[in-house]
């Protein structure tokens, strides 16, 4: 019993800790687009390339959906086709403010209390979207369509290394599918 406890308290702690930890950190050098309007940024977007990470390991045709809930929170569901297994997948999560609305500083959750950090760091015409998350271990390009013109897509590369990314570890994702979750 007294071990459970223990168990329970560091799983809360952690939690907490990991909480308040990418929540609130993103690259030093990387600034929220603000002002912001989330209303504009709802919808469907392409992901044109990202940094592999265990999430979305083996997956084309990765697209977010954002959708606004009665709470003022965003509903976000991640979707994509994992090449190796042949199927496609898609996951639920919720997306909050971190402070002030006119700022693109979010942070988004797929698995109960633990958060990370989503931040706008470039949008044009909110049609091309550059997103940083909470180190340089994590970083978005993300499109309306799905392409990006050149001129965007080296814009937002230059961006990212001046905020501290090393770009030539981005992974370019093929969007070759339609997806079964709309769009």
């Amino acid at each position: 019993m007294k071990n459970r406890i223990i168990l329970l308290i560091w799983l809360i702690g952690f939690g907490l800790l990991n909480g308040l930890v990418s929540c609130s950190s993103m690259p030093e050098k990387a600034k929220p687009v603000n002002p912001f309007d989330i209303n504009k940024y709802l919808g469907t977007w392409y992901e044109i390339a990202r940094f592999d990470y265990r999430f979305e390991k083996d997956l084309d045709n990765a697209m977010a959906q954002y959708s606004l809930n009665d709470d003022g929170s965003v509903n976000v569901v991640n979707s994509g086709y994992n090449f190796k297994k042949n199927k496609w997948v898609s996951v639920n999560g919720k997306a909050k403010f971190r402070g002030d609305k006119d700022t693109a500083a979010l942070k988004v959750s797929f698995f109960g209390p633990f958060y990370a950090g989503y931040n706008v760091v470039a949008l044009e015409d909110y049609r091309y979207a550059l997103v940083a998350g909470k180190n340089t271990d994590y970083l978005w390009i993300l499109s309306r369509e799905k392409e990006i013109p050149e001129n965007i897509k080296q814009s937002f590369i230059r961006k990212a290394q001046e905020i501290g990314y090393d770009t030539s570890g981005l992974i370019w994702v093929k969007q070759d599918k339609k997806s079964p979750f709309g769009q």
